[in-house]
């Protein structure tokens, strides 16, 4: 029988008995035809590969992401993921949504059609996440049903607003779920459920969001697998209480991995979805069992039955692996064919112009001034209460905090209140709000840092301990059309520059990285004590995400999914 590969002397995993069996694989047509004894003496291979005995495993899986939070382009994200054993993904480009609404979507959808790990899209569920927002773009219903018509699309992705989904039964995520339930019943839902249990946690399962990717504890873990909740264990919920969790239970079946956010220089030094893999069986997982749940539960998920295992008619898509414990990828398959060879990686050129040209013009922000940082209050001078936002290493979470300031002729003199200074200013040109808070904690000390890589409005958000420094920090990244600064004494520490939409860059993953590893590195020497200070800071307008944060609308308290004044009294 001719076929187009053979692959012989594997030990080969078997998803359906979580094991490896010594076989030899035939591959046809870019599919797996079979797995077995025969070799050969019964197949006439184009090409036969030795695996020499070591582990071929199913390519890896991962069905929650943002390719945003990478900040590099689809062609670039793809790349780092082939040399990772990452052969498909789910993103949902809720960033650049929310800078571009459906434009935004169907271009990051356009740009990975070339690519050669397999992107099926999750459709962005809460473009704008709140209402207390100003974005560039929205995903309204009709937008979700463009999609579903046109194109590939896995899933409805993460609802973020949950606070509104049960307490406000007319409100658009509401009408987004009741409508996908009625038209796509068979469409998936993803979840953001932070914290949520008893009551409020079924009546957002009951209105069909039945996932969470979000930071696990054991009793929220239990009490979302007890409801029918599929949970998608990223690594910051990888503490050693929730791993023995899923080692001493049997509930295989109702979780896998995901990375959700991956730093550049994280994603060059560590890896993707193998580094979590590596991570789980180092914590006590068999590594039949972390490959499962990175693999075959997954696709289950997500109802791609193509693909998952290695299996007759499934998309022959594997790893020859030839240290099992510590996941060293020797070769990666894709469709039958070699994409990658830890001896011949050649690298990634850079590619520019990938998007249309509006997409490197969206930063609609004059040159700011000291003068817009400072902030204006229409009351007598004296000691007022305010809330300020209090930044905590381990966590994007952060606390609300009352603290005592200085009002003096009518200006808020937060530079001697031994507290730093939040300021968001809304980018796109629509009405011109900003808005201003305290900050402390694990945050900076000095010096400023300036963004548009502000989740989820992406509007221009300031963190800084003096006017000039912000004012520079600010101007550099306006100048750029969107990126990340860091400024110390009126000087660039940092800068990383990121063109597209204000959030992403067309540098190849190498170069992306060793930008934000020194972008990362002047956080840190500005006292920034976050393991991911620039997740932590990007965060920090993320309305969605507790208890304190800031968007162009004022200050935010998350809980209560209400605006709050900066002044408590």
């Amino acid at each position: 029988m001719n076929v187009q590969q053979l692959i012989v002397n594997a030990k080969v995993y078997n998803s359906y008995y979580k094991r490896f069996d010594a076989a030899n694989v035939a591959v046809q047509d870019g599919k797996f035809l079979y797995i077995g004894s025969r070799g050969i003496e019964t197949f006439e291979a184009e090409e036969v590969i030795d695996a020499k005995g070591r582990w071929m495993i199913p390519g890896l899986v991962d069905i929650h992401l943002h390719i945003e939070s990478s900040m590099v382009t689809p062609a670039s994200f793809s790349y780092g993921l082939i040399k990772n054993g990452v052969t498909t993904i789910v993103p949902e480009p809720h960033e650049m949504a929310n800078v571009f609404g459906l434009e935004g979507v169907k271009q990051m959808m356009a740009a990975s059609k070339d690519c050669t790990a397999d992107m099926f899209y999750a459709i962005p569920s809460s473009v704008p996440a709140t209402p207390m927002e100003t974005t560039g773009g929205s995903i309204e219903i009709e937008d979700m049903d463009e999609l579903l018509r046109t194109e590939t699309i896995a899933c409805l992705g993460e609802i973020m607003n949950y606070v509104d989904v049960i307490r406000d039964p007319e409100c658009k995520t509401n009408q987004i779920l009741r409508h996908v339930r009625s038209h796509y019943p068979d469409l998936i839902i993803e979840g953001h459920t932070p914290k949520l249990l008893d009551l409020d946690l079924h009546q957002l399962i009951a209105a069909g969001v039945d996932s969470d990717h979000t930071h696990q504890s054991i009793e929220g873990m239990e009490a979302r697998i007890a409801a029918g909740m599929f949970i998608e264990i990223q690594e910051k919920s990888m503490t050693p209480e929730v791993m023995d969790y899923l080692l001493q239970h049997d509930v295989a079946e109702h979780f896998c991995f995901v990375t959700d956010d991956v730093m550049t220089d994280a994603f060059i030094e560590d890896g993707h979805l193998n580094h979590i893999v590596r991570k789980a069986v180092a914590l006590g997982m068999k590594p039949e069992d972390a490959i499962y749940a990175a693999t075959y539960t997954p696709t289950r998920r997500m109802k791609m039955h193509d693909r998952g295992s290695i299996a007759p008619n499934k998309v022959a898509d594997f790893l020859l692996v030839s240290d099992l414990e510590h996941l060293v990828i020797d070769e990666v398959y894709k469709n039958g064919a070699k994409v990658f060879d830890y001896q011949n990686d050649y690298g990634q050129t850079a590619r520019s112009g990938q998007f249309p040209p509006h997409f490197y013009t969206s930063v609609r922000l004059s040159p700011l001034s000291e003068a817009d940082f400072q902030v204006k209050l229409d009351m007598a001078d004296g000691t007022r209460t305010a809330r300020m936002m209090v930044v905590k290493d381990g966590s994007t979470f952060t606390e609300e905090r009352h603290v005592p300031v200085t009002v003096t002729e009518g200006l808020l003199d937060w530079q001697n209140s031994g507290h730093g200074l939040i300021a968001t200013f809304e980018r796109y040109g629509k009405n011109g709000n900003r808005a201003y808070g305290l900050i402390d904690g694990d945050t900076i000390q000095r010096g400023a840092i300036a963004t548009t890589y502000s989740h989820d409005n992406h509007n221009l958000l300031v963190v800084g301990r003096n006017p000039y420094d912000m004012m520079v920090a600010a101007n550099a990244v306006i100048q750029s059309q969107g990126g990340f600064c860091a400024v110390e004494n009126g000087q660039i520490l940092a800068m990383m520059e990121l063109p597209v939409g204000g959030i992403l860059t067309e540098e190849p993953l190498e170069a992306a990285g060793r930008k934000v590893q020194k972008l990362r590195a002047a956080m840190k020497s500005l006292g920034y004590k976050h393991y991911n200070p620039i997740m932590s800071i990007s965060t920090h307008s993320l309305a969605v995400s507790p208890a304190l944060k800031i968007t162009d609308w004022g200050l935010i308290d998350v809980n209560k999914g209400q605006v709050v004044s900066l002044l408590v009294d």
